[in-house]
């Protein structure tokens, strides 16, 4: 590689993904000549590469070596620092169309496992009820521990119809839990849309793909045609992020034109960007602009935006831009704390490396990285409070991550209580007498078992963003 230049392709807002392969955006032609080699220090990378050709207690291949100390070099460095080998770029340049084949989970690492950060609504993963803290130990009868998150990423992968079995741990299960999965061809619907009654709308985004932006503003523009908007909900909750374009022309439906989205600052000259509500920001080349004939209404209608524990990177993107122009009123819980950007160096051969080149910050300057957002109303899962919480896991949580760099103590912080709002006492109700399994206990263990279904009946974030809207006082847990 000595004397070559890398040609950087595109910048990523999403982390390591099985099954939800990475996403390009905004193209550049931009070189740089690689800086002096240490001499001394490739020295003893020699010396080590010929120890072991020449005594291990077996024979290496050359390239799997140098595979593995590429890989070793990118993993060091951050959770989301990787080389991708020929299926990997491959997979990456066409996920971002939204169908890919996979089992529908976005992970990492942790202490050599692979640790699950989120499944992806419809897909294996999460119809086998994969949570996001599960550890995967085992892929089929092959332990993960040794492996590279890259080795066992590849290992998830393979053609539809075809099986894996995970074996994972889970915090507050005494043993291991095997899932077997099939995998499928990923199409995920990035956006969902719906009238919940007269006058409030619903947007769900699940995933930030090329085309997700512009069909959410035919979403709008199809809820506007039917009858008035009096408020909105925009719910990001379980969104690992996708490609920055796509969040930029998110929140550009919201702002007043050339309103800025997001900054981005690194070592390079062409890391220092600043991204603003602008058709050149958020259109690719020859694109039709999309936001052009939205309703006026879009940008002023009231509107809390929903977030929680998985909502990462583009999704914490837009609602910080929203969060700091005050056009909405953020809800929920503490975001994953996703604040880099990684770019994309293709290699030789068809691979390619995804490094992390920069920082990104919300207009008014606040880095989120190991910290997230807070939202201006915290609510939790449900009216007891929240679920599962020692199964979440947010970018603080994994190895070698990033330190925030306007606030060193974001990692430690921890996230805001709700406020108490009163709340009328009833009286305990005895548990029914029945001879079912698991008599006995309590609703609240029911419905801490019971998953929440993202905009449907029983989704008690939702419900108070609607209260919110109409002006109804907000009831959370004392």
């Amino acid at each position: 590689m000595s004397g070559s230049k890398l040609q950087k392709i595109g910048l990523l807002v999403t982390g390591v993904v099985a099954g939800v392969a990475l996403s390009l955006n905004f193209s550049a032609n931009a070189t740089k000549e690689l800086e002096p080699l240490p001499i001394d220090e490739l020295r003893t990378f020699a010396e080590v590469f010929g120890a072991i050709k020449s005594a291990y207690v077996e024979p290496v291949d050359d390239k799997k070596l140098f595979v593995q100390a590429i890989s070793g070099m990118l993993s060091g460095l951050d959770p989301h620092s990787a080389y991708l080998d020929g299926d990997a770029f491959k997979d990456l340049q066409v996920s971002t169309h939204g169908e890919f084949g996979g089992l529908g989970i976005e992970v990492g690492m942790e202490d050599g496992f692979v640790k699950v950060v989120s499944p992806i609504e419809d897909t294996p993963a999460f119809r086998a009820g994969v949570k996001a803290g599960d550890l995967i130990v085992k892929l089929d009868e092959t332990p993960v521990k040794g492996m590279t998150l890259s080795d066992a990423v590849k290992r998830m992968r393979g053609k539809p119809k075809t099986s894996i079995t995970l074996t994972i741990a889970r915090k507050g299960e005494t043993k291991p839990i095997v899932v077997t999965l099939v995998r499928e061809v990923i199409k995920v619907q990035s956006v969902k849309a719906k009238v919940l009654e007269s006058g409030f709308g619903y947007i769900r985004l699940t995933q930030f793909q090329e085309n997700t932006a512009a069909d959410m503003a035919r979403q709008l523009d199809k809820m506007y045609k039917a009858g008035p908007v009096n408020g909105l909900v925009l719910d990001l909750r379980n969104d690992p992020g996708g490609v920055l374009h796509g969040a930029i022309g998110v929140a550009a439906a919201y702002l007043p034109p050339k309103s800025l989205v997001v900054s981005t600052d690194g070592r390079t000259a062409d890391a220092k960007r600043k991204f603003v509500a602008s058709p050149e920001d958020y259109l690719p080349p020859a694109r039709e602009d999309y936001l052009q004939k939205l309703p006026d209404g879009v940008k002023t209608v009231p509107m809390v935006v929903l977030v929680n524990g998985g909502s990462a990177s583009a999704s914490e993107i837009v609602a910080g831009a929203l969060q700091d122009h005050k056009r909405a009123l953020i809800m929920g819980t503490q975001t994953f704390g996703k604040g880099s950007v990684q770019t994309v160096l293709p290699l030789p051969n068809n691979t390619g490396i995804k490094l992390t080149t920069a920082r990104y910050y919300t207009p008014s300057g606040r880095s989120i990285q190991a910290k997230g957002i807070t939202p201006d109303i915290v609510v939790e899962e449900t009216a007891n409070g929240a679920l599962n919480t020692a199964l979440r896991v947010r970018e603080a949580d994994l190895d070698h991550h990033l330190s925030n760099d306007r606030d060193p103590d974001a990692a430690a912080a921890t996230p805001a209580k709700p406020e108490q709002a009163p709340k009328a006492k009833e009286p305990a109700k005895p548990a029914p007498k029945t001879d079912k399994p698991g008599a006995g206990k309590s609703g609240d263990e029911d419905e801490a078992k019971a998953p929440i279904e993202f905009g449907g009946k029983n989704d008690y974030q939702l419900a108070q963003a609607v209260n919110l809207l109409k002006g109804v006082r907000i009831m959370q847990k004392q």
